[in-house]
C-alpha cells in the first residue's frame, strides 16, 4: 500500500505569481498552472495566489516565495522551471540561486531599479491579491475613507488635498484640490465624480497596471472625492481594451458593496455613493474630458467649447469633477499621512511622485514611481539601466504621442511640469519612450502624426485638416521627394494647428514635429537635400543588399521574405529586388551568416507627376487657418 504523501511546507508559506497583463503576456498563466501541478504532486501545503505588477516588466514572469517572513523573488520564470523551484525551494528548502533576482543578501540590477523609487501610488501593487478586498484592507485599504467620515467635513478634505499640492496626473497638471473646491461650490442638486481611465498613449500603461494590481486604491480615492464634492455617483471610464482591469474593478466594486463601503449610508454615516463602469471604444480623443462625458452620455465622443467647464456644467449638465487613475490613487495616502508629508516630496510647484512607463530601447523596461524633480538622466540610466544592448542614447519621447522628443543635451532636465514645458515637451500622463541611434526622428514624427491624424475627431478644421497636411509633408520627406520650402511649411503649419485647435489633441499633436525639427533638424535636411536617412530606416531611401562574397547560399532569407522580393535557390546566389523590397529586414534577422545589410544612400529618380503636386504655401496654410475662430466656437 502506498503511503500518503505528507505536507512538506509550512502552511504560512505563500507562492505569489504576478498575473497582470504584462505577466500574462509573458506566460504567467501557464507558470501558475505548472506551479499548482508541481505543488500538488509534491504534497506542498502552501498558498498559491495571484498578484498584480510590481513594475519589473522586463523580468516577467515574476514569482515571490515568502516563508517565515523571508521573501525570495524569481524572474523570467517559465513553466519548465516550476518543477525545480518546487522541489528544491519548497520541498528541500534550498532556493535556486541562479534564478533569484531578489533576496535579503543578494544585490542585483533589480535592487537598483527599485532603490531610488518612492512608492505611493504603486505601494500595494505586486503585494496584494487584487481580487481579494481583505488583502487590501489588511494593507490599510479603506482606512482613509473611515478617517474622513469620522473626523473631517467635506470642506476640510478639500483643504487637505489643496494643501498637499497634488496636481492632476493626466497631463494637464491642474491643481486637484482647486478642482474639487470649484465642484463643491458649484450649484446643483446632483454632482458626479469621474475617473478617467481612458489611457490611450502608445507605450503608456501606468493606469492599467494600477487598476489591475490595486483597484481598491482608485475606488477609495473616488469615495473620498465624492464625499468632498457632495457627489453620490461616480463613473469609471475605462477603455474596453483593458479587459483584466475592468474585470478586477467589477470584482472590487462588488466586494466593496458587500462590505458596506459603497451604496447607502456608507460605514453607518449619512453618505451615499456608488460607482458605475463605462467602457470606452478606444477613441484617443475621449481622454479629453468633454469628449469623455459625451461618450458616457451615449453621444459621439467629441470635445466641446469651454467654458462652461465641467466643474460647473459637466455630465448631463451637472457639476462634474474628473480625475485620472493616478491622481485618485494618491488620495488615501495623503489623507492618512498628511498634506505636509506629501508636499515635502517633489519641487515647489510640482509636489509628490509621478509614475512613468519606461519603454523602448532601455535595459529595464517597466513602471517606475519617482519624486518630482528627479532628472531624466537618473530615470533612464540609474533606474532604467541605460540603453539596451549597449546602444547609444539618442532621444526620449516624453508625454505620449503628442509629447516632445528631447536629445542628450536635456538629460539633466528636472522632471516636473514647468521644466519639461520649457523644453517643448510635456509631462503627459507618464509615457517615456527611450530611443537609440537606430531611430529615425523624421520617421518617428511621421508615426506619431499618423496616430494623431487617425484619432482626430474631425470637429475642428485646424486639427482635421492640419494633421492630414502635416502627415503628407512628413511622408514626402521620408520618401526623399520634399523640398526645403516644404520643411518651412511643415513648421508653420505645426504652429498654426497648435494655436488654433479646439481641444488638447490638436493643440499638442504638433509637438513631436516641432521638437524634432528644433533638435534634429539635420536629419530632416539629410532626407531633403541628400536623399538619405542617417538611421537607415526610411524604406524609400535605403536598399537592403546581400553581400555575395559572404553569402553561403543557404536560401534561408528566401523562405522568410514576406513579399517574395528575394530570388534564387539553395546553392545559388540570392538577389533582392529593390523595387519589391518593403524594408522589413526580416531577411537580416534570420540570416545565420550576417551577410545582409542596409545600404544608404539610395539614388532616387523621382517622377514628379507620380509623387508631387504643386505646393502653394499660402493656400495650404490658409486652408488650415480658415474657420479657426469658428472652430474655437464649436464650428464644423
Amino acid at each position: 500500500m502506498n503511503k500518503k504523501k505528507t505536507n512538506t511546507t509550512n502552511t504560512n508559506t505563500e507562492v505569489i505569481v504576478g498575473l497582470g497583463s504584462c505577466g500574462l503576456a509573458a506566460g504567467a498563466g501557464d507558470v501558475f498552472d505548472a506551479l499548482a501541478d508541481e505543488m500538488k504532486k509534491n504534497g506542498v501545503d502552501a498558498r498559491l495566489k495571484k498578484t498584480g505588477c510590481i513594475g519589473l516588466c522586463y523580468k516577467e514572469v515574476l514569482i515571490d516565495i515568502i516563508s517565515d517572513g523571508v521573501k525570495v523573488s524569481y524572474g523570467n520564470v517559465t513553466p519548465a522551471m516550476a518543477a525545480r523551484i518546487v522541489k528544491e525551494h519548497l520541498v528541500e528548502g534550498r532556493p535556486v540561486d541562479e534564478w533569484i533576482i531578489f533576496k535579503k543578501d543578494v544585490v542585483s540590477g533589480e535592487n537598483t531599479f527599485l532603490k531610488d523609487q518612492k512608492r505611493i501610488v504603486l505601494r500595494k501593487c505586486g503585494l496584494i491579491d487584487p481580487e481579494d478586498i481583505e488583502e487590501a484592507i489588511a494593507k490599510g485599504g479603506y482606512e482613509a475613507i473611515k478617517k474622513v467620515l469620522s473626523e473631517n467635513s467635506p470642506d476640510e478634505v478639500v483643504a487637505i488635498v489643496k494643501e498637499s499640492g497634488l496636481r492632476g496626473r493626466g497631463g494637464a497638471g491642474f491643481t486637484t484640490g482647486l478642482k474639487w473646491e470649484f465642484t463643491r461650490k458649484a450649484e446643483g442638486d446632483q454632482k458626479y465624480i469621474i475617473c478617467n481611465a481612458d489611457e490611450g498613449d502608445p507605450g503608456a500603461y501606468m493606469d492599467r497596471s494600477v487598476l489591475e494590481s490595486d483597484p481598491h486604491a482608485v475606488l477609495e480615492g473616488m469615495l473620498i472625492a465624492g464625499y468632498a464634492i457632495s457627489a453620490d455617483q461616480g463613473y469609471i471610464y475605462c477603455r474596453a481594451e483593458y479587459p483584466l482591469a475592468i474585470k478586477r474593478l467589477n470584482i472590487g466594486i462588488e466586494q466593496a458593496r458587500a462590505k458596506g463601503l459603497l451604496g447607502k449610508n456608507i460605514l453607518g454615516h449619512d453618505f451615499n455613493f456608488d460607482i458605475t463602469i463605462k467602457q470606452g471604444a478606444g477613441a484617443f480623443v475621449c481622454g479629453e474630458e468633454t469628449a469623455l462625458m459625451a461618450s458616457i452620455e451615449g453621444k459621439r465622443g467629441m470635445p466641446r467649447l469651454k467654458p462652461p467647464f465641467p466643474v460647473i456644467s459637466g455630465l448631463w449638465e451637472k457639476p462634474t469633477c474628473i480625475n485620472n487613475v493616478e491622481t485618485l490613487a494618491n488620495i488615501s495616502w495623503i489623507i492618512l499621512n498628511g498634506a505636509a508629508e506629501y508636499a515635502a516630496i517633489g519641487t515647489e510647484r510640482s509636489k509628490g511622485n509621478k509614475v512613468f512607463a519606461l519603454t523602448g530601447k532601455i535595459e529595464r523596461s517597466g513602471l517606475v514611481e519617482v519624486p518630482m524633480g528627479i532628472t531624466l538622466r537618473e530615470i533612464i540610466f540609474d533606474i532604467g539601466g541605460g540603453i539596451k544592448d549597449g546602444g547609444t542614447f539618442k532621444a526620449v519621447q516624453i508625454g505620449g504621442p503628442t509629447g516632445g522628443c528631447l536629445p542628450e543635451d536635456f538629460l539633466d532636465t528636472y522632471v516636473d511640469y514647468d521644466s519639461l514645458t520649457k523644453t517643448g515637451a510635456t509631462m503627459g500622463s507618464g509615457g517615456m519612450v527611450i530611443l537609440d541611434e537606430s531611430t529615425c526622428m523624421v520617421d518617428l514624427a511621421k508615426f506619431f502624426m499618423s496616430f494623431a491624424q487617425s484619432e482626430s475627431c474631425g470637429k475642428c478644421v485646424p486639427c482635421r485638416l492640419g494633421t492630414k497636411r502635416m502627415l503628407e509633408i512628413l511622408e514626402r520627406i521620408t520618401q526623399g521627394i520634399a523640398s526645403a520650402e516644404e520643411l518651412d511649411l511643415l513648421e508653420s503649419l505645426a504652429v498654426d494647428v497648435k494655436m488654433s485647435s479646439l481641444c488638447g489633441l490638436g493643440q499638442t499633436a504638433p509637438n513631436p514635429i516641432l521638437t524634432t525639427i528644433k533638435y534634429f533638424r539635420d536629419e530632416y535636411l539629410s532626407h531633403i537635400h541628400d536623399k538619405t536617412c542617417p538611421a537607415k530606416v526610411c524604406v524609400d531611401l535605403i536598399d537592403v543588399v546581400i553581400n555575395q562574397d559572404l553569402c553561403r547560399q543557404c536560401a534561408v532569407c528566401i523562405k522568410h521574405c514576406p513579399v517574395q522580393a528575394i530570388s534564387g535557390a539553395r546553392h545559388e546566389y540570392t538577389v533582392i529586388d529593390p523595387d519589391a523590397c518593403i524594408g522589413c529586414r526580416m531577411c537580416i534577422s534570420v540570416c545565420p551568416w550576417n551577410t545582409i545589410d542596409v545600404d544608404s544612400p539610395k539614388q532616387l529618380i523621382v517622377p514628379a507627376e507620380k509623387y508631387r503636386r504643386p505646393v502653394n504655401k499660402e493656400n495650404v496654410a490658409e486652408s488650415v487657418r480658415c474657420k479657426a475662430d469658428e472652430s474655437r466656437g464649436g464650428g464644423a
